[in-house]
C-alpha cells in the first residue's frame, strides 16, 4: 500500500514538472477538435435540410405509386374477367369445331397415318435420291393434321396423292439424273446416276448404295464381279431398248452380301502358309507338264519323220539312235542284236519318262497337304472356342476357312495334276511303244536273214 502511494506521488510530481513543456501541442489539439466539431455540425445541418426536402418529394412519389397500383389492380381484374370470358368462348368454339368436323375427323386421321407411312416409305426408297424435298412436306402435313387448330388445305391433300402416285410410277422406271455421290475416298462429287426402279443405282459403271440415315449416295468400297460391272456400264450407256442388267430384287441386301464374298485371291490367302505351298506345288506341276508335253510332241514328230526314212538314221531323235545301234550291229547274231537294241531302248526310256514320277508325287502330296491344313485349321478353331466360346461365329471363321480352303486347294491341285500326268505319261509311253515295235521288227528281220530268208530291211508300222 505504501509502495502504491509513493508511485502515485512520483507520477504527480513528474506531471507538474513536464506540464509547462507540453502545453503548446495540447492547445493545438484542442483547437483542431473544436474546428472539426463545428464542420460536422454544418454538414449535419445541410443533411437535415436535404432530407427534409426529399421527404416532401418522396411523399408525392408514394402517392403517385399508390395511385398506379390501384389502376393496375383494376386493369388486372378487368383482364381476368376477359380471360375467363375467352376461356368460355374457346370451349364453346372447340365444341362447335368438333361438331362441325364430324366424319372429316376420321378422314384427317387416315390422311395423317398415310402421310406418316409415306414419309417412312419415301425415306427408304431410292426415288428419294431424285426427289429429296418430299420429306419436309410430309412432315409438315403430318404435324398439321395432328394439330387441333390447323387443317390441311385441298392443295396439300392433292399433293399427298400426287407424291404417292409419283412414287408408284417412278419405281417402275429407269431414270437418269445428276446427283451428289460420296466416293470411296470420301469426296462428294456431282455424277450422272442411273436409277433402276427402287432396286439399284449405278454411276460410271459402278454400283452405288443409298444410305437412308444420312440421305447420301455412296460408292461401294468393293464392287461385284466383272459381269455385273459390265451390265451396269451397258445400262448407263443405253438410251432405248432392252439391256441385260444384274438386278438386286432385295434393294441392296443381296448386293451387300455379294460384295462381301471373298475374291479368288482372298480365298487363296485364307489357306495360309499350307495353302500357298499347295498352290506352289500346283504351279510346279503345271510347268513340268507343259514343258514335258511340248517336248514329247516334238519328239513324236521327229520319230514319225524318222519312221519314213529308216535307212537314214539321225541321232537327233530316239528312233534314229536306235536305228544307229541297229546299223552298227547288223553283222551280229540275233541274240546280240536283240540285246544291243534293248540296251538302246532302255537308254532312251529315262529321257522319255523323266519328271513323270514328280507329277505323280505332286498329285499324291497335294491332297495330303490339304488334309494337313484342315487339321491345323480345326485346331485353331477349337482354340478360339476354348478362349472365347461359341457366341461369336466370326472368331471361328478364320480357322474354319483355312480348314476348308486347304482341302479345296489340295483337290484343285491333285485332280489337274493327275490328268496332266496321264497325258504326259501317255505321250512318253506312245514313243516307247514305237521304239519297241521298231526294235522287234529289226530283230525279226535279222532272224529271217540268219535262217536263209531274203528281204529288205523294214520297219514296223
Amino acid at each position: 500500500m505504501k509502495n502504491g502511494l509513493l508511485i502515485c506521488a512520483s507520477l504527480v510530481i513528474s506531471f507538474l514538472f513536464t506540464a509547462p513543456i507540453q502545453s503548446a501541442p495540447l492547445d493545438d489539439l484542442l483547437r483542431q477538435v473544436r474546428d472539426g466539431k463545428v464542420g460536422e455540425a454544418k454538414e449535419n445541418a445541410e443533411r437535415e435540410r436535404t432530407f427534409q426536402r426529399n421527404k416532401n418529394r418522396q411523399a408525392g412519389l408514394l402517392k403517385d405509386a399508390k395511385a398506379e397500383r390501384r389502376r393496375q389492380e383494376a386493369r388486372s381484374a378487368e383482364l381476368e374477367d376477359m380471360f375467363d370470358e375467352n376461356e368460355l368462348r374457346i370451349a364453346d368454339l372447340q365444341e362447335q369445331y368438333i361438331k362441325r368436323l364430324g366424319s372429316l375427323k376420321e378422314l384427317f386421321g387416315v390422311l395423317q397415318q398415310a402421310a406418316g407411312d409415306a414419309r417412312g416409305t419415301f425415306d427408304a426408297s431410292l426415288t428419294n435420291v431424285q426427289y429429296p424435298d418430299r420429306g419436309e412436306f410430309l412432315t409438315m402435313l403430318a404435324e398439321k393434321m395432328g394439330s387441333a387448330t390447323k387443317l390441311p388445305s385441298i392443295e396439300e391433300i392433292e399433293r399427298l396423292w400426287f407424291e404417292m402416285q409419283r412414287e408408284m410410277t417412278e419405281t417402275g422406271k429407269v431414270s437418269k439424273f445428276d446427283a451428289k455421290v460420296v466416293t470411296a475416298g470420301g469426296d462428294e462429287v456431282d455424277m450422272q446416276i442411273v436409277r433402276v426402279g427402287a432396286f439399284n443405282v449405278v454411276s460410271d459403271g459402278q454400283f452405288l448404295q443409298y444410305e437412308t440415315t444420312t440421305g447420301k449416295v455412296l460408292e461401294l468400297p468393293r464392287q461385284p464381279q466383272d459381269r455385273f460391272i459390265k451390265s451396269a456400264a451397258s445400262l448407263q450407256g443405253a438410251s432405248e431398248g432392252f439391256t441385260p442388267f444384274g438386278l438386286d430384287p432385295s434393294r441392296g441386301v443381296i448386293l451387300g452380301l455379294l460384295v462381301q464374298s471373298p475374291t479368288l485371291t482372298e480365298r487363296i490367302a485364307q489357306g495360309g502358309i499350307i495353302g500357298y505351298i499347295i498352290m506352289t506345288l500346283g504351279a510346279i506341276a503345271v510347268l513340268i507338264a507343259v514343258i514335258r508335253y511340248v517336248w514329247l510332241i516334238l519328239v513324236g514328230i521327229q520319230v514319225a519323220s524318222q519312221k519314213k526314212t529308216p535307212d537314214v538314221p539321225s541321232d537327233s531323235n530316239p528312233l534314229g539312235r536306235v536305228l544307229l545301234a541297229y546299223h552298227s550291229n547288223r553283222s551280229a547274231d540275233v541274240e546280240t542284236l536283240e540285246l544291243k537294241l534293248g540296251e538302246a531302248v532302255l537308254r532312251e526310256t529315262p529321257k522319255l519318262t523323266r519328271w513323270n514320277m514328280m507329277l505323280k508325287v505332286i498329285a499324291v502330296v497335294a491332297p495330303l497337304m490339304g488334309l494337313l491344313g484342315t487339321v491345323t485349321g480345326m485346331i485353331i478353331t477349337f482354340q478360339a472356342i476354348t478362349l472365347f466360346g461359341t457366341g461369336d461365329p466370326k472368331i471361328m471363321a478364320g480357322g474354319i476357312s483355312q480348314a476348308l480352303m486347304t482341302t479345296v486347294q489340295g483337290l484343285c491341285v491333285a485332280i489337274p495334276t493327275v490328268l496332266l500326268h496321264t497325258l504326259v505319261s501317255g505321250r512318253s509311253t506312245r514313243v516307247i511303244q514305237i521304239l519297241e515295235e521298231q526294235t522287234a521288227g529289226m530283230v525279226a528281220e535279222q532272224s529271217e536273214k540268219e535262217h536263209g530268208g531274203s528281204g529288205t530291211p523294214a520297219t514296223a508300222s
